[in-house]
């Protein structure tokens, strides 16, 4: 995880709380309900995302109900960022 892909994640307040919402695999839905964010910004966060290597789909082969998770570079963000945010 390179300090550039870091800064790509915190560089949009959505990319940075789907990050740190995404510990527990979730559908765009719930996110955009937990985060109060618009289903379209979610969407296209997820996709940006899932392009960087970040989160990944669980069910690529859904149309709707579409779930995502963090990979093992997406978990790795979290942290780092939660240690920012922490000092």
């Amino acid at each position: 995880m390179s300090w550039e892909e870091i800064s790509y994640v915190v560089a949009s307040k959505t990319r940075k709380l789907i990050v740190l919402k995404l510990e527990t695999p979730r559908t765009p839905t719930f996110l955009a309900k937990d985060l109060s964010v618009n289903l379209a910004n979610i969407s296209r966060s997820l996709s940006e995302l899932e392009e960087k290597g970040i989160v990944i789909c669980l069910t690529p082969e859904r149309r709707m109900g579409k779930i995502y998770s963090l990979t093992k570079k997406g978990t790795k963000a979290s942290d780092i960022i939660k240690n920012m945010e922490k000092a």
